[in-house]
């Protein structure tokens, strides 16, 4: 599945390498990579896939699930179809509160003393993950963990998981991705290097360029 995923996400361009002419993400930094796993909605056979991936994830690591929460605003169609497969209950996290009405911060029915799994589509950081299992917490129930599509396998992001003892495990990942990209040819050996070193240090590779 890791294996498959990581070839899914390199066809459908959800995930892109251009280690000769980095990206720009939204926070300024220069990276060899750039994700964006909404591509996989449209997209079918892909989408089944990750289902599946979510739920076979789902049922080896959090079997005592009892509700699943997305994160606004990626993980909300994902969230949905594995709650739909696992015929459990579903709610999703805003980023912050709405301004009128409740002023709700999660969307529909948690329970006190659920059993959730967060879904998210991509883990850089951990912050919209750390921030939707903080959330879910403060309404009383149980988070078992975040299950995600891909992870950049930052340390950045491994220290924040482990800062707040937050368990996390994902379909497929940065390495998988890159030993893909380079047995499909669409990277070169000295490409990949630079994607590995660019995961080492992402800011100081982002310095350099």
């Amino acid at each position: 599945m890791n294996k498959q995923i990581a070839n899914h996400l390199l066809s459908i361009e959800a995930v892109s390498l251009k280690p000769e002419a980095p990206f720009t993400w939204s926070s300024g930094l220069k990276a060899p990579i750039y994700c964006d796993n909404r591509v996989t909605m449209s997209y079918p056979d892909v989408r089944r896939d990750l289902i599946l991936g979510f739920v076979k994830l789902i049922n080896t690591h959090y079997p005592e699930v009892t509700a699943i929460a997305g994160t606004a605003t990626a993980g909300i169609p994902h969230a949905a179809w594995v709650a739909e497969e696992l015929g459990l209950p579903m709610v999703y996290v805003r980023s912050k509160p709405k301004e009128h009405g409740k002023k709700s911060l999660i969307e529909g029915r948690l329970k006190k003393g659920d059993r959730v799994v967060v879904i998210e589509d991509l883990i850089s950081t951990g912050g919209s993950s750390i921030h939707a299992a903080k959330a879910v917490k403060e309404a009383g129930a149980h988070v078992l963990g975040v299950a995600a599509i891909f992870t950049y396998g930052l340390a950045k992001g491994k220290e924040a998981f482990d800062a707040c003892e937050l368990d996390y495990q994902t379909i497929t990942d940065f390495k998988a991705l890159v030993t893909e990209a380079v047995n499909r040819g669409e990277i070169t050996a000295n490409e990949q290097n630079l994607l590995l070193s660019w995961q080492q240090d992402p800011i100081g590779w982002s310095q350099q360029q």
